[in-house]
């Protein structure tokens, strides 16, 4: 299930922080009357009763006018930008507070007006819905829970990670190689999600190793209907996919459900068009150093160079780190983002879109090396 990331917006004082303690049942954030409290966004991942698994986002005041303050708004900003629904304070600054109204509107996020401090005497204004974080939480608490309800679509959190591909008692076989870059004792977080959308569809998930691929086909009576494997894998688990088999992987449904899967496909076209004169971003949203042979730093550059020539320039960032402006690379190359919300996906991609930047995934790009693209569902 997909968490609902709850961004709070408000000028400095309006009582965010107090407002993301409320929800949180914690407190998460530090409250203070001195202005400027909050200097970045402050993350909190918990279950909140009726909304299921949620990150709530607090951020600095938009009116901050101290030295930092334009860096703080940038951050409000890149917050904004995950929200699936967003919170926005009122009554402190009706000037500022309208701007951002236009920006989230803009934007196309739900978001729910509040005016807090109704203890301290603070009247709602419009539609804004009257709480006081600190004397009443319980009760505030509950109205903004049902304001977020009635905002969010009815199937939000409903998993279509696998987009019809498999049915309740079809055969699934997931390869997974454990190599160096695989956690030891665990699974990467797209095998647990693979796995789990399965169980939950009814549907009879076999893992093997691309070493045992060969020897776990051969005991089925009937072929799988379906290979997920790891997308670094595809030139040695394709040959061995059965007649009748749709063969996908890992990333590919990642970028599918997370992203723009067809904007994805026809972006990997771009590859061909590359020169040794041109310039790719490679953006991973995990931030942990590289180990070993790592796909995002060594195996897809080394294909790239290996295709296009040694002098290709390619750039890396990693985590919520991204250009603003990505004119001047002539492709970037996503990881599957399953540490990133959708809406955070599709706002990078619809970045891209505006400044005519192709943009594709890690799995859609190995595949397309691989010569295999039309072949891969999704």
């Amino acid at each position: 299930m997909e968490r609902i990331h709850i961004v709070l917006l408000g000028a400095c004082n309006s009582g965010k922080s107090s407002v993301a303690n409320m929800l949180a049942g914690q407190n998460m954030a530090m409250v203070s009357a001195q202005a400027g409290t909050t200097t970045d966004a402050v993350r909190k991942v918990m279950e909140i009763h009726h909304l299921g698994a949620c990150m709530i986002v607090d951020t600095p005041g938009f009116d901050d006018t101290t030295t930092l303050g334009k860096e703080r708004i940038a951050v409000t900003q890149r917050a904004l930008s995950e929200a699936n629904i967003a919170l926005l304070l009122t009554g402190e600054n009706p000037e500022e507070e309208n701007l951002w109204r236009l920006e989230i509107e803009r934007r196309k996020i739900p978001f729910i007006e509040i005016a807090n401090k109704t203890d301290l005497g603070r009247k709602p204004i419009g539609s804004a819905i009257p709480i006081s974080a600190v004397q009443d939480p319980d009760n505030g608490r509950k109205r903004v829970v049902e304001a977020i309800l009635s905002k969010l679509p009815v199937d939000f959190g409903e998993s279509n990670l696998l987009r019809g591909l498999a049915r309740r008692g079809d055969i699934v076989v997931l390869v997974m190689p454990q190599d160096i870059a695989a956690p030891k004792g665990r699974l990467i977080l797209p095998q647990v999600q693979t796995m789990r959308a399965l169980l939950d569809l009814g549907a009879i998930a076999i893992s093997v190793t691309p070493e045992e691929l060969t020897n776990a086909l051969s005991q089925l009576s009937t072929p799988p209907r379906l290979i997920i494997t790891d997308s670094q894998v595809f030139d040695r688990v394709a040959p061995l996919v059965p007649n009748g088999t749709m063969l996908t992987s890992f990333s590919v449904l990642m970028a599918a459900h997370k992203g723009d899967i067809d904007f994805f496909a026809k972006s990997a076209s771009a590859i061909d068009a590359l020169t040794p004169e041109s310039r790719v971003l490679i953006a991973e949203a995990c931030t942990h150093p590289p180990v070993g042979e790592d796909i995002g730093t060594v195996k897809i550059p080394a294909l790239l160079r290996k295709k296009i020539g040694e002098g290709l320039t390619i750039d890396h960032v990693a985590g919520r780190d991204f250009p603003e402006d990505p004119t001047g690379y002539d492709l970037i190359i996503h990881c599957g983002g399953c540490m990133f919300n959708r809406p955070f996906m599709l706002r990078r991609i619809e970045l891209c879109r505006e400044k005519k930047v192709p943009i594709t995934n890690y799995g859609v790009t190995l595949a397309h090396l691989t010569g295999i693209l039309s072949r891969v569902a999704w």
